[in-house]
């Protein structure tokens, strides 16, 4: 009597779990017509997205539809009725959730990328690949916090991909869970002996390694950067600059200054940190859109200093913040 007293409380304790879903009804309308199809491959080794606590009670995250696949490509139907020739793949690589009860934290990891399919090759066109902090000391409500975030990054990721460039090296579709190394043995500053001298407009150019003729780095009395000059001699807006490349040394333009973009086994570096590269003014949504955009919306104002000391914050712990090798965006 008692083992089923005790099964039937177990049973209303799990159906009374609180549940936050993710909901993806956000607008993906292809403006342009230009894709056809939407095809998710759903990699994840975990498909359970994970629990967090909410007034002291476990809520669980999921989506509105368990079936992922086929929520996201009805999704895609559903906003774009008139269709066009491009096939696009969104491969799930990971989306967990986890709850640090002891510092009331909340981490969302998401790595999700695109590609477009021409005849079963796949060409990388864009992702997502980062983690992001949830505090319960600032943030009311996690859970409904972390599943707008997800779903934010969903919609901000397929409207991106309809057309960003994708890149020219093919990976065939058996090889697709292996993608990034295939990949970056063809990106060209990944892999030459010295970088290319000059000022870069944007990560791309960077990557090909072409810096924008015309430009160049301004410069005082003292050595330290005051600006990049266009060919008029005319100053340029730092929302229009990537970064620079002298005497083979890469920096890059960040809230902080120009820092060095130093470089060891694990790849591209800054010295830097969450706080000062995305200042508190911004919230996850705009980091997002920061991640995805390259920065061009969390550089206004920012500081021309190639010491970048000017704007250190004494606050913030600095450490190695990576670059993405294949976007150029920061990986927390």
């Amino acid at each position: 009597m008692k083992k089923i007293i005790f099964f039937l409380l177990l049973s209303a304790s799990m159906a009374a779990q609180k549940v936050e879903l993710i909901k993806l009804n956000q607008n993906i309308k292809d403006k342009f017509s230009r894709t056809k199809s939407l095809t998710v491959i759903d990699n994840r080794t975990d498909k359970n997205l994970g629990t967090v606590t909410y007034k002291e009670e476990p809520v669980q995250i999921k989506f509105t539809n368990e079936d992922v696949k086929n929520y996201i490509e009805s999704w895609f139907a559903a906003d774009n009725k008139t269709r066009g020739n491009n096939d696009i793949a969104l491969l799930l690589e990971e989306i967990t959730i986890n709850d640090f009860k002891e510092t009331g934290m909340v981490k969302a990891k998401v790595k999700i990328s695109s590609f477009i399919n021409r005849n079963g090759k796949y060409y990388f066109i864009n992702r997502y690949n980062n983690t992001l902090d949830f505090n319960s000391k600032v943030t009311p409500n996690i859970p409904k916090a972390v599943s707008s975030t997800v779903s934010a990054i969903f919609s901000t990721l397929i409207n991106d991909s309809y057309s960003h460039i994708a890149l020219s090296t093919p990976v065939p579709e058996a090889e697709l869970a292996n993608y990034e190394p295939i990949v970056s043995k063809n990106i060209k500053y990944l892999n030459a002996a010295e970088l290319t001298a000059g000022v870069y407009t944007d990560f791309r150019s960077f990557s090909l390694q072409k810096p924008q003729e015309g430009y160049y780095v301004d410069k005082n009395k003292k050595g330290r950067v005051t600006g990049i000059k266009n060919r008029e001699n005319l100053m340029v807006s730092g929302e229009e600059i990537f970064g620079y490349v002298e005497d083979g040394k890469a920096y890059r333009l960040t809230p902080a200054g120009f820092l060095e973009m130093e470089k060891d086994g694990k790849g591209y570096y800054v010295v830097s940190s969450r706080l000062e590269l995305f200042p508190p003014q911004n919230n996850n949504g705009v980091m997002i859109g920061a991640m995805m955009g390259g920065m061009v919306g969390a550089l206004i104002g920012a500081a021309i200093d190639s010491s970048g000391s000017a704007r250190r914050s004494s606050n913030a712990e600095l450490s190695n913040i990576y670059i993405d090798p294949l976007t150029g965006e920061y990986t927390f």
